[in-house]
């Protein structure tokens, strides 16, 4: 039987992205995310491209009852993941701290370190048990370079690591790996989420800069995951031709 991989953040962005090329490699897909009407559209596109093996999960990653509840339905119909991609995340604003609003505090909070934390704690005893398995968490260069108006999404994504390395930690007697993957500067509609939908304000984020394709990151998750067992890749930190820390970033002015 095939590998299989589950991912939370499945239909969009970086997520998206990673299942369509683990489909291609021809794993099993177990995808996870919030909206249900793209959810099962990423899945039968995936069946009819790939002709794919794909399950699909409803699942607010901040709901505890949810996870648990996906987890044992996942583990019962398909087994414990081979692959664990922890994708589902967002920044939100992109104002000063004492302006962020508390519901966006929340949501950034619950969704990139509770929600992480729920879906590693519901497969990791089953991995554990079978003694293999790969979690790959998604961090960013925000978590390593804070910038200006971000230091909520900055904490976030700085405890996306250090919670990966504290895991490694613990299983360091198993066969279990575990991989951060910290993106810069990524053109999916990241941007749009942060600025609640303000479509022209997240395009000139980009403008005049080559920046990384949710394609790169998931070549490189790729690459990771289908590395020797003697090998595990801990830290990956992805910028863009143009980028040198975080949002240091270099753009080329309209002609």
């Amino acid at each position: 039987m095939s590998e299989l991989a589950f991912i939370t953040g499945a239909t969009s962005g970086i997520g998206r992205a990673t299942a369509e090329a683990l489909a291609a490699k021809g794993y099993r897909l177990a995808l996870a995310a919030r909206n249900v009407e793209k959810l099962n559209d990423t899945a039968e596109d995936l069946r009819m491209k790939y002709n794919a093996d794909v399950s699909v999960y409803p699942l607010d990653v901040r709901d505890r009852d949810a996870v648990q509840a996906t987890a044992a339905a996942c583990l019962a119909e398909c087994g414990a993941p081979d692959v664990l991609v922890n994708d589902a995340g967002l920044a939100r604003g992109l104002e000063p701290y004492e302006e962020t609003s508390p519901d966006d505090i929340e949501q950034m909070i619950d969704t990139n370190i509770r929600g992480l934390f729920l879906v590693t704690r519901a497969f990791l005893p089953a991995m554990l048990s079978r003694n293999s398995g790969h979690i790959v968490n998604l961090g960013s260069t925000a978590g390593l370079y804070a910038y200006a108006g971000a230091a909520v999404y900055c904490a976030t994504k700085a405890a996306v690591k250090t919670f990966s390395d504290g895991i490694r930690i613990d299983v360091i007697d198993s066969d279990i790996k575990v991989t951060t993957i910290q993106p810069g500067i990524v053109q999916t509609n990241f941007s749009e989420v942060r600025f609640h939908g303000d479509k022209a304000r997240a395009a000139a984020v980009y403008e005049g800069v080559d920046a990384l394709q949710a394609e790169d990151i998931a070549n490189v998750i790729v690459f990771a995951v289908s590395q020797p067992k003697r090998v595990q890749l801990s830290d990956i930190v992805i910028m863009a031709n143009q980028q040198a820390t975080g949002f240091m970033v270099s753009k080329k002015k309209k002609s």
